[in-house]
């Protein structure tokens, strides 16, 4: 019988084996895949307003893995490190599509969208969480890296705000009481305490030394 330590190397032995090439492949036919039904009837009555709900939704999932990816390693150790960017530009991608099926399909009318952005919370949220993904997107690559140097670090911490913003946005948007969104909003805010209390506990560290 396996011990969880021969469990964990096994695991990352396998995760070592695939290319990232396979989760941008996998992340860019889904949407495809999403369209596919959509045009067939495969999303219902109101194919817009369930693409527009999947992408979303899945961007959230992708959020919360690359979230994950730091405390996965660090308490079970489970190493999805060479995955991160993947996931986070997966992420962005989804967020995107997102919004360009809010702007294209749903409501189309420019007057219309800029009054909901203005008196709507929940798409004022949203839109904030998305302009705090683009500087992550353009800068989620090894020149970026290179070249901004400690400072690509400071960036790239709106993550963190950019992920509460997303959980926020999906609890505004539901209707009355649903435990769903509620549930996608507290693993973020965990996710976000636990790196908080990593931090912490460096920065502590440090200051003893």
């Amino acid at each position: 019988m396996r011990t969880f330590r021969q469990m964990i190397d096994a695991i990352n032995t396998a995760l070592r084996r695939i290319p990232t090439w396979v989760l941008y492949l996998l992340g860019s036919l889904y949407p495809v895949w999403l369209l596919y039904l959509g045009m067939t009837g495969g999303l219902g009555a109101d194919p817009v307003k369930a693409l527009e709900h999947e992408l979303g939704e899945r961007a959230l999932q992708l959020l919360i893995l690359g979230l994950a990816v730091t405390p996965l390693r660090r308490f079970v150790g489970v190493n999805l490190i060479r995955f991160r960017r993947a996931l986070g530009l997966l992420t962005f991608t989804y967020v995107a599509l997102h919004l360009l099926v809010w702007l294209l399909l749903d409501v189309q009318i420019v007057s219309q969208i800029l009054a909901d952005i203005a008196k709507r919370p929940y798409i004022t949220i949203g839109m904030a969480g998305f302009v705090l993904m683009v500087p992550l997107a353009l800068t989620s690559n090894d020149a970026s890296v290179k070249r901004l140097g400690r400072k690509w670090k400071r960036l790239h911490l709106l993550t963190y705000p950019a992920a509460f913003l997303g959980g926020l946005h999906y609890v505004m948007l539901a209707k009355g009481f649903q435990i769903e969104p509620l549930i996608y909003l507290t693993v973020i805010v965990v996710l976000l305490a636990l790196r908080l209390f990593g931090f912490v506990v460096r920065s502590f560290v440090v200051l003893r030394v």
